[in-house]
């Protein structure tokens, strides 16, 4: 009489199954972090104040690349704030605000920004007071303060440093094919498409990403020490 042997039960530990499901788990864990910098998100700081009010130094925002995705079609549209690579050396990182676009015409009359000879909208809000935007100690009665408003909707404010800055009256722009025009918020004091010999236009492929969330925000120190913590900026988005 024949006897039935049963099969012996292999635990889970020892089965090929589990060494294909722990080679996933630690291929994801390595993959998802490339990929979110790759595609989704990625970090940047502010170590300058050109973009103050909107972004201070000290600033920690996420910029979305999916953004401008070419598999999306889209572009930065006028308003966007938007992280790209310097056209001059391709290495260089610059955060600005979109002003123009491809055959638009840019120019500053006393200070006022002007698209397609159109003025845009401003009006004045309090003093900025607190940081040092023009990049020396701030008066105690603080910098001078606007609201933009495109002919989008897009709404965001500026600073005025000084009455008549070397970039407040400027010759007429002429935004060439495949480039945008960028400004900074801190009109008087930010290196921008102003300045061809310093920046210029910027090539669309350049662009990195828009700018989103604001995920830390120190105050910079004084001689090297850390400064205070801006807790209410965090979570902020940038617009």
């Amino acid at each position: 009489m024949s006897t039935v042997r049963h099969a012996e039960k292999v635990p889970v530990w020892k089965s090929g199954i589990f060494a294909v499901l722990a080679f996933a788990v630690i291929a994801l864990a390595i993959s998802l972090p490339v990929l979110f910098r790759a595609y989704l998100f990625q970090p940047f700081g502010v170590p300058a104040g050109s973009m103050v009010p909107t972004l201070l130094v000290g600033d920690f925002f996420f910029a979305a690349k999916y953004a401008y995705a070419p598999i999306w079609g889209a572009v930065p549209a006028r308003g966007d704030v938007v992280v790209f690579r310097s056209p001059r050396d391709n290495v260089t990182v610059f955060v600005k605000r979109v002003a123009g676009l491809p055959d638009d015409r840019i120019q500053m009359k006393q200070g006022i920004l002007h698209i397609n000879g159109v003025a845009v909208t401003r009006e004045r809000t309090p003093n900025f007071v607190g940081e040092d935007p023009c990049g020396e100690r701030a008066a105690a009665t603080g910098t001078r303060r606007w609201r933009e408003t495109l002919d989008n909707g897009v709404s965001y404010e500026t600073l005025d440093c000084v009455d008549v800055g070397f970039l407040d009256n400027t010759s007429v722009y002429t935004v060439p094919e495949g480039r945008i025009f960028v400004l900074g918020d801190n009109r008087d004091n930010s290196t921008d498409s102003r300045l061809p010999s310093s920046l210029g236009y910027v090539p669309i492929e350049n662009v990195i990403g828009r700018a989103g969330m604001i995920f830390f925000s120190r105050k910079p120190g004084k001689r090297g020490q850390p400064g205070d913590m801006r807790w209410g900026r965090i979570g902020m988005l940038v617009r």
